[in-house]
């Protein structure tokens, strides 16, 4: 059966050559302990009768969908997270990108939702959460995560592995990028450029961006390591620099009381986390309501909103008030569903999106990342 791995890997250099570059990256090894295939992150295993019983078309899209699931690192990415809701919110991003090319073909039992395919795995898992019972799916072809006997946990992977498979995969999806861009028109496989900004975005917590903006020039370091920004171990290192930081949350009718929850969560590890910074807080529907000078350990105010969503009096009070002598960010915890202003506001913009919310492309201007546990 190891004849059908080498035709179908032929076949898939024929119609994409991004993703036979990606395959010269996996090992694939035949086993009966599987009813269909999976992958531990590096090795593809499979079944060969399975393998053996499907259309060439299907059996290149099975190919696909667990290279797929490695070089996006879905193993590693997993962490915590139940295992079979997560495995489903993986087979929904490939079986997503695999379908957008009519060469292949999905085996039967593939997960499909349409309305979720151009998300990331992170935030399909939170939806997924979100449905509680009503989720009605069943398990695909993969059991990705699911079978102990070939598939590790991400616990059980060292830090020092995981290091290694994400260089590993971050290789790999280099050259299959400079493969694809050289030789098929300088065009990627749908989709694929947009689930490799996901996976970058997906190894960086979202008060990682935000350090970006309040960290203004390298000489701020004075030799820091960047390792400890997660654990509060920098500020001595800002000089007492004082930046702005003008957050709103939204309080329209669209938030849940779970999401204003999380939006609370968030604004307090802002200030766990940046003491020295000057924040003000507005609640924000289709109207706002502050400033509110927040301090470490501050109460929050109670919030008021719950009408229609507009972002356009944060931005417009946010110009008239801030003091222009200062470096300064907007953060906006929001769904991102709303007016947006017609212009971009003078400060850099952080959208801190929840899961479900607009999509990426749909923000006219800052930068967007997701609120992901």
């Amino acid at each position: 059966m190891e004849d059908a791995i080498t035709i179908s890997r032929l076949r898939i250099r024929t119609k994409s050559p991004f993703f036979a570059t990606l395959s010269l990256f996996a090992e694939f090894k035949p086993t009966f302990n599987l009813d269909t295939a999976a992958t531990d992150g590096k090795v593809v295993f499979y079944n060969p009768d399975f393998l053996a019983n499907l259309p060439p078309n299907q059996q290149d899209g099975l190919i696909v969908h667990e290279l797929l699931h490695a070089a996006l690192l879905h193993n590693i990415r997993r962490k915590e997270r139940e295992p079979r809701l997560w495995n489903i919110a993986a087979d929904i991003v490939v079986n997503g990108l695999i379908v957008q090319d009519t060469s292949y073909e999905l085996p039967p039992g593939g997960i499909r939702y349409p309305e979720w395919e151009t998300k990331s795995v992170e935030e399909i898992y939170e939806l997924l959460l979100q449905q509680g019972d009503q989720c009605k799916f069943e398990l695909s072809m993969s059991d990705l995560l699911a079978s102990s006997q070939v598939n590790n946990a991400p616990e059980s992977i060292s830090t020092q592995q995981q290091k290694d498979l994400k260089a590993y995969w971050n290789d790999a999806l280099q050259q299959a990028a400079v493969i694809a861009r050289t030789t098929n028109q300088g065009k990627l496989p749908a989709g694929i450029e947009r689930q490799l900004g996901e996976l970058a975005q997906a190894q960086i917590d979202w008060r990682t961006y935000l350090w970006r903006y309040l960290v203004q020039t390298p000489t701020d370091f004075q030799g820091f390591d960047r390792r400890f920004i997660g654990q509060g171990l920098y500020l001595e290192m800002l000089l007492g620099e004082s930046v702005q930081v003008f957050v709103a949350i939204d309080t329209s009718g669209s938030i849940s009381n779970e999401q204003m929850k999380s939006f609370y969560s968030e604004l307090l590890g802002i200030l766990g986390s940046y003491p020295h910074l000057n924040c003000q807080l507005y609640y924000a529907d289709a109207a706002i309501y502050g400033p509110y000078q927040l301090k470490p350990n501050n109460d929050l105010p109670k919030p008021r909103g719950g009408g229609g969503t507009s972002f356009i009096p944060f931005f417009t009070a946010v110009e008239k008030h801030r003091d222009v002598s200062l470096e300064g960010v907007c953060v906006y915890l929001t769904d991102g569903y709303g007016d947006f202003p017609q212009y971009a506001p003078s400060l850099p913009v952080l959208w801190v999106v929840t899961p479900g919310g607009l999509d990426n492309q749909g923000f006219p201007f800052g930068e967007v990342v997701r609120l992901i546990k």
